[in-house]
């Protein structure tokens, strides 16, 4: 009678066109109760017998039978349900389930889940990267291609949907590991200088929206942030904000969400010409949000910054992005000798490290102005 081999055993042979095979059992048929049998091919017998052990060690940690049932897009929707609603936040829903419909499932969707490669991922990149954007053709009617860093979030989605399929025993290794992703585009930080804030700030007076832009140069808030201040929030005696939501536009609806990170949760000081300026747009308004819609309620993002390049323009000033005032805040905090530490911590950095690297080229200025300085007091002291 035949030896019955059990699972994971597994044999070489050398083939008659002079490759050696190695072959091994990687399960039972549960319905049949038949062996499943899978192969490795190598040049050499002992490039074969290393590919056959690691073929075996990883079949060992895989459910065969299960990770043949998932194709990548049915496994995509399995995690984006299971797994990525309970981590993600909410405002962040939308966004994935795009990269998981418009990019992921056209593209890989019907590869089986245990046969997806980084070939098949650094294909899928390149090809995002040079006309993945949708809807959007350019002058030449050549699609538009994503930028580097929305090309880094897929990776990064995929990713954990990996993880999650080792964990459940689909594959065995993550196969976006090692895969070579696009460098971020460095974007150019722009900011207000001290004279062109009186030319902002003034226009901004003039356009009924002075307390919004003043709040916010004062404090650094991200956008939403800003948005989501209630009255409830403000310690007017005292001169303290506490940041506790944002207003985020979720799958069209203007909405109160939380905060990007456990840091964002923070208490602000501010200075007595704010709690003035607050004190007036409390007298002016007649809602729990600080500065609300004309209906009372949170404003939009989207007609925020519109406001922003309105009053930019009619101050003759250059357009900035809003996240461009937390810049500027930062900016001159730091060139006026704000700590680094201070500075990290009211704009809501998880670390004072990234606040540093984020504002490198303000730190070094005045750190070649700390050396021009003690280089005049040296220089007195010694006689020279």
């Amino acid at each position: 009678m035949a030896k019955r081999r059990a699972n994971g055993e597994g044999n070489i042979r050398k083939r008659s066109d002079g490759r050696w095979e190695g072959r091994y059992t990687a399960g039972r048929d549960p319905n049949t109760g038949k062996a499943i049998y899978k192969n490795v091919l190598a040049r050499t017998q002992k490039e074969c017998k290393e590919k056959l052990k690691q073929a075996i060690e990883e079949n060992s940690k895989v459910d065969i039978i299960k990770a043949e049932q998932y194709t990548v897009g049915q496994w995509m929707d399995v995690w984006f349900e299971n797994c990525a609603k309970i981590k993600v936040r909410p405002s962040s829903h939308k966004t994935y389930r795009g990269y998981i419909d418009n990019h992921i499932k056209p593209n890989i969707g019907k590869i089986p889940l245990n046969k997806l490669s980084s070939l098949d991922l650094q294909k899928l990149y390149k090809k995002l990267l040079s006309g993945g954007r949708v809807e959007r053709i350019e002058s030449k009617n050549q699609p538009k291609g994503l930028s580097a860093k929305t090309v880094r979030n897929i990776n990064q989605v995929i990713s954990s949907a990996m993880d999650f399929a080792i964990d459940q025993k689909l594959i065995a290794t993550n196969p976006t590991d090692g895969c070579a992703l696009p460098k971020l585009e460095h974007r150019e930080m722009k900011t207000l200088s001290v004279e062109q804030l009186a030319s902002f700030l003034h226009e901004a007076q003039e356009s009924g929206v002075f307390e919004m832009y003043y709040i916010e140069l004062a404090t650094g808030l991200r956008r939403g942030e800003l948005l989501g201040l209630k009255w409830e929030d403000i310690d007017l005696e005292q001169g303290i904000i506490h940041v506790r939501r944002q207003i985020a536009r979720i799958d069209g609806e203007i909405v109160e969400a939380p905060l990007k990170t456990k840091n964002s949760y923070r208490t602000l000081s501010i200075g007595q010409d704010a709690v003035e300026i607050l004190r007036e747009q409390q007298r002016k308004t007649n809602s729990e949000y600080v500065f609300p819609s004309p209906t009372g309620g949170p404003i939009s993002p989207d007609s925020v910054l519109k406001m922003l390049h309105r009053v930019l323009k009619r101050a003759g000033l250059p357009e900035i992005r809003f996240h461009d005032m937390r810049h500027t805040f930062a900016t001159v905090a730091l060139q006026n000798g704000v700590d680094i530490k201070t500075v990290s911590g009211m704009l809501g950095h998880y670390s004072a490290g990234f606040t540093l690297d984020t504002y490198a080229h303000v730190t070094t200025a005045a750190q070649r102005q700390a050396a021009n300085t003690m280089n005049n007091i040296l220089s007195d002291a010694a006689g020279n």
